[in-house]
């Protein structure tokens, strides 16, 4: 019997099987790459901060595969880096992050989720009434701060409606800078700790960021929303991460901002005790006698931290109290 189909006949040949085709172990140098920052993100959708100013358009590109791309990141851009109506580019190259301020959804995710990029300080923001202030929230946010290797700075909003004196009181020992506004007034004060820097805001809703953020940048128009008489919260008015010029007389930016939205909570199941303590040289020096596998936690045996004499035993309680954040919900 002869066969069905001749050896001419197209159907005879071979089907092209998947993978088949050699991949090559060349890859593009992208030379060419424009550097870029991002200043938000919106549903994949990247505006970046080119270095004439003006701002483009762009998507992350395939080879970086699941690398996320924040706010912050100094990236490196190819296509149509134009800025046009309708343009769009690809960041193909996200540079080294000098800093990350990072959290989990909560204490048991194992996920951390970055929140921004190279920033160096983080400005927690809280009102001293309406509503009323959450220390283990802001517990947690100085945890996250030390964490990352920024620097943190306490801004407390509505003077006018409570005394600072006890909040403060409570940070006084670990040394946290801080700085105290009034609804309304000059915010001189705060500017001044954000000349040269980049600051990112955080803090819950209801707590005047917004505002700060308008006074501190009038183009900002961030939308101010109002604080729950019923339950005490404020309503979510930003909705993502976006970062702003802090306005000059002329030349360049004297900062970054960055505004957040309202947290609600703040996961800490990716810091570890002996990184917690990196950040206060002097309690790090007596933890060289603690035994192997110490948490330098209250009531840790043989902890170094015992040691302490005069204002250090504020300091160690002061920071035992931070660690302690970290196996409690900020509600508790």
């Amino acid at each position: 019997m002869s066969p069905r189909y001749d050896e001419f006949d197209p159907e005879s040949f071979d089907r092209p099987r998947r993978r088949t085709r050699p991949r090559t172990k060349d890859r593009p140098t992208y030379d060419d790459a424009v550097p870029a920052r991002v200043i938000t993100v919106d549903r994949g959708r990247l505006t970046c901060l080119m270095p004439d100013g003006s701002t483009v358009m762009a998507i992350k590109a395939r080879p970086l595969g699941r690398k996320g791309v924040v706010v912050g990141d100094h990236v490196r851009l190819v296509g149509d880096t134009t800025g046009d109506d309708g343009s769009l580019a690809r960041i193909v190259l996200v540079d080294e992050r000098t800093t990350t301020l990072r959290r989990t959804a909560d204490d048991t995710d194992p996920v951390e989720r970055v929140l921004v990029s190279n920033a160096d300080q983080l400005v927690i923001v809280a009102a001293l009434a309406d509503p009323e202030p959450r220390p283990r929230l802001i517990d947690r946010a100085l945890v996250a701060a030390y964490a990352s290797g920024m620097e943190p700075l306490l801004c407390l909003t509505k003077a006018d409606l409570a005394d600072p004196e006890k909040l403060v009181s409570i940070y006084r020992p670990l040394g946290v800078p801080y700085v105290v506004t009034e609804r309304g007034a000059d915010v001189s004060d705060v500017r001044a700790r954000l000349v040269g820097r980049t600051s990112v805001l955080v803090g819950h809703s209801g707590v005047g960021k917004s505002t700060l953020v308008n006074a501190l940048v009038p183009t900002a128009m961030r939308s101010v929303g109002i604080v729950n008489a019923v339950t005490g919260r404020g309503r979510h008015t930003s909705t993502n991460a976006l970062m702003l010029p802090l306005p000059s007389e002329q030349g360049p930016p004297d900062g970054w901002i960055i505004d957040t939205p309202g947290i609600r909570s703040f996961g800490l199941a990716h810091v570890q005790p002996d990184q917690l303590i990196e950040a206060f040289p002097d309690l790090h020096e007596l933890c060289r006698s603690c035994p192997r596998g110490c948490t330098h936690g209250f009531g840790e045996p043989e902890c170094g931290l015992d040691e302490a004499v005069g204002d250090e035993r504020d300091r160690v309680e002061s920071f035992r109290r931070l660690l302690a954040t970290r196996d409690v919900r900020e509600g508790d």
